[in-house]
């Protein structure tokens, strides 16, 4: 298996030094400055919101399956879906490719099922990472906000964010009432869950078509389908 890496900043590169520890081909790297479109089973995107825009018809021009990590693009993901089933093309797209991030939103979908109907906790979220970090709130905090409103929770949700020094992530869920507070915490010490996650769902999308998420890749074995 070989894989286009798409944006060769720290993630890019974390991306390829595991590649290369799980026997993974580097088909090419693509960045500002670096033009390395070269043919591969599957892309990885972490780039930013605007990049991806202008990414994607190649993506669907060269027929490669895509893995997407980058975020702040959630206004356009209607019509990047649409193109890509009229397409045929495998996508996995996510705001969070940490497997921890993923069970922990599991966890946090049960506990907003459970709140649904104790009218007396009032909800938040509160994130924090690194001061260079552009989108805030995260991706991953409106991932957990809208997956908690699916789960049929259908109070407010107040977001919050910090930016400073160099958080990788932390991720807070809380519900507070007037007797006690339940807090439920996802703590990122660095950024290897994240390309190790990415890496399993290039593996898992490779010769699948549709759009999924990181939770489906964790829903089914990670290897080709036959």
């Amino acid at each position: 298996m070989n894989v286009l890496i798409v944006g060769y900043g720290k993630m890019g590169k974390l991306i390829e030094t595991l590649a290369a520890e799980q026997g993974i081909e580097v088909a090419g790297r693509v960045d500002e400055g670096r033009d390395e479109w070269r043919a591969a089973d599957v892309a990885i995107d972490f780039t930013t919101a605007d990049a991806l825009l202008r990414n994607f018809p190649r993506y669907l021009e060269m027929k490669m399956p895509v893995v997407i990590g980058t975020t702040g693009w959630n206004e356009h993901a209607a019509a990047l879906r649409a193109q890509a089933e009229r397409a045929g093309l495998g996508v996995v797209a996510s705001a969070n490719f940490s497997i921890g991030v993923n069970v922990f939103q599991l966890v946090v979908n049960e506990a907003a099922r459970l709140m649904r109907s104790q009218p007396q906790y009032a909800a938040w979220i509160h994130e924090a990472h690194h001061s260079a970090k552009r989108d805030a709130p995260s991706g991953t905090a409106f991932m957990l906000r809208d997956s908690m409103v699916a789960s049929g929770y259908d109070r407010p949700i107040d977001m919050s964010a910090t930016r400073a020094g160099t958080i990788p992530g932390v991720h807070t869920i809380g519900f507070d009432a007037a007797s006690d507070t339940i807090e439920l915490t996802h703590t990122a010490r660095d950024r290897r869950g994240f390309a190790a996650g990415a890496l399993a769902a290039a593996k898992w999308i490779r010769g699948r078509q549709g759009w999924f998420t990181m939770a489906d890749v964790l829903r089914a074995p990670v290897e080709r389908p036959v």
